[in-house]
């Protein structure tokens, strides 16, 4: 059987789809308009979107009643 190769991330999820977000914002603008522009943005709004989902699923309103 094969082992998983585990990566220790040094940082929480949030903070890394905030940085990818906000660099590919930032690539986004540096692009000419045009498809490869809406692309990168479409991923960066993805990266937020994940980034929002992850809040809500770790608000309050999941964590079981003790």
């Amino acid at each position: 059987m094969q082992r998983r190769n585990r990566v220790k991330q040094k940082q929480s999820l949030e903070e890394r789809l905030v940085e990818q977000a906000k660099r590919l914002r930032a690539e986004a603008l540096s692009l000419a308009p045009g498809a490869a522009q809406d692309a990168t943005l479409r991923r960066a709004e993805q990266a937020e979107l994940g980034l929002h989902m992850s809040q809500w699923l770790s608000s309050s309103k999941f964590k079981p009643d003790a």
